[in-house]
């Protein structure tokens, strides 16, 4: 079996804290016979000295655009503009499969260079079901920053924090709010859940039955709307424009947590720019007001909480990355992308396998 090179790179968003795999797993890969080379990261929640001291070894960041072919490239959030071909295999969220803007020119990048994306919004089991996720902590955050956002209490810009602090945070105001999850069932809905707990809110729960035949009067009704649900199939949206006009709504704070904006398939398809952590709130209506927050990386405002967890489940997958499995899976979503979208394949028919 030809050795692993895992090439973990620096995030080039500034404000990107997270990693995909913490020291204390870093050890465990590289004690199993991975390679493991870490990138300087002046953000990187935690420090290059911790991954050094467990055997790993260490690049300048952004050097990864130099590593060996045979190296595959672990991050989380979007590759720089350069460069225009890429050669390697990355691991990351690369949001390109659902006609999201720049996603053709993204994986042509990938078809230019010999490369390929394995997505791991798509890293799943054989029922499809997500084997490593951020959900639970993008909809903690999520609700959390809407239950202040409505209290009037959330400061900006926003900051890295950790769960115990913003958990005080929200009980330090607790009361009465008409609160509705979607998705409540999920990773990210039970995320939401817990965080309205935590600020004494019990909040309406909707998932796949309610949202079959969905009742908006009933949705408008309620002050505080937080969303989880990421769909890959076309399905009527949740809320349009339209429904934000409606006369005695009483919807003020609206939570996206799935930020699929750009997509065909968003069910929230009243905003068309992502929030972000300096201007974490926008106004889409003033009369009666009505706030969105819509953060892609919600995540990393509790960078060590969501990477721990976020690596525990990752890493066991990576030391089955030459197996095949749920990573052959990635790599023939990326070809079958590829070709629906005319991109001429030739190196990536992958005929050597993952191992390749």
């Amino acid at each position: 079996m030809t050795e692993l090179h895992l090439w973990l790179r620096h995030e080039t968003r500034t404000t990107e804290r997270r990693t995909p795999v913490v020291p204390s797993d870093a050890r465990r890969l590289v004690e199993e016979g991975v390679r493991l080379t870490v990138e300087e990261s002046p953000q990187r929640i935690f420090s290059t000295e911790e991954y050094e001291a467990v055997g790993c070894g260490t690049a300048d960041a952004g050097s990864w655009v130099s590593a060996p072919s045979d190296a595959v490239i672990v991050g989380l959030k979007e590759l720089p503009d350069q460069p225009g071909e890429l050669r390697h295999r990355h691991i990351y969220f690369g949001h390109a499969y659902k006609g999201q803007p720049g996603a053709a020119e993204l994986l042509g990048r990938f078809v230019a260079g010999g490369g390929a994306l394995l997505d791991l919004e798509y890293l799943a089991d054989e029922q499809g079901r997500r084997l490593a996720a951020f959900g639970y902590w993008a909809g903690y955050l999520g609700a959390a920053l809407a239950v202040l956002q409505h209290r009037g209490r959330l400061g900006t810009p926003l900051r890295p924090t950790t769960q115990e602090e913003l958990a005080a945070e929200l009980r330090a105001d607790a009361g009465e709010l008409s609160a509705l999850v979607i998705g409540a069932l999920g990773r990210s809905g039970r995320g939401a859940r817990v965080a309205l707990a935590e600020a004494g809110v019990e909040p309406t729960c909707w998932d796949l039955a309610e949202t079959r035949n969905l009742d908006r009067p009933a949705l408008l009704a309620h002050e505080l709307l937080v969303n989880t649900v990421l769909t890959t199939t076309p399905v009527p949206p949740f809320l349009t424009d339209q429904d934000l006009d409606t006369p005695g709504r009483r919807l003020r704070t609206l939570s996206d947590v799935t930020v699929d904006v750009g997509s065909p398939m968003n069910l929230l398809p009243v905003y068309d720019t992502a929030t972000t952590w300096d201007d974490p709130v926008r106004r889409l209506r003033d009369e009666p007001p009505l706030d969105l927050i819509a953060i892609d990386n919600l995540p990393s405002l509790l960078p060590r909480e969501a990477s721990t967890d976020f690596s525990a489940a990752l890493v066991p997958q990576l030391l089955d990355f030459e197996v095949g499995g749920a990573w052959g899976r990635c790599l023939a979503r990326f070809d079958d992308t590829c070709r629906e979208l005319g991109l001429v394949k030739g190196d990536l028919d992958n005929e050597g396998g993952m191992g390749a």
